[in-house]
């Protein structure tokens, strides 16, 4: 069965990756940037703010298992897709809420996400379809952050299981074993 791609901003990439890793037809995360203006861009650059690049991850799934519109139903749930340009305390557009679709159906799918979604926020979607743009992958210590460093740092100790604890409670049999 042939796999297929989806590329999600929702804030700190060690964030989104640690959820989508750990559902049931997910092959790979990986963590990157997309939709700025730089070539290659580094993790320093992309913190600066200005490269316009958004702190993205790269799904690849099975879509026998697990569909596009289940893929953004979480990422609407696990992240707060009513704050512009920022995720809690991570403040800038490298935080937006977007999505980057690679095709035509995408792009439709992720309006209708939106639209489905606005009923589960007090507050208005913010997140934007954009694109196309290119992906540029993450050095490689951002790879599968939460598995290995991340459970020392203190930041993805306070962000990471509160939406861990979301995921499992709302899409429990969407997770692997």
């Amino acid at each position: 069965m042939p796999h297929e791609e989806a590329i999600f901003a929702g804030g700190c990439f060690w964030c989104t990756e640690a959820v989508f890793g750990r559902l049931k037809g997910v092959q790979s995360v990986e963590s990157g940037y997309i939709g700025g203006d730089i070539e290659n861009p580094t993790y320093k650059q992309v913190c600066g703010g200005d490269t316009g690049h958004a702190e993205a991850i790269r799904i690849t799934y099975d879509p026998s298992t697990i569909r596009y519109s289940d893929l953004l139903d979480i990422f609407f749930a696990t992240h707060d897709p009513t704050q512009l340009n920022r995720q809690g305390n991570d403040i800038g557009t490298q935080y937006r809420s977007a999505i980057f679709p690679l095709d035509d159906g995408q792009h439709q799918l992720a309006s209708q996400g939106i639209a489905r979604a606005s009923a589960d926020w007090p507050a208005p979607i913010v997140t934007t379809i954009e694109g196309p743009a290119t992906w540029y992958p993450a050095e490689e210590y951002h790879q599968e952050y939460w598995e290995g460093e991340g459970q020392r740092n203190p930041y993805c100790l306070a962000v990471i299981p509160p939406k861990l604890a979301k995921l499992k409670k709302s899409f429990a049999q969407k997770l692997s074993n």
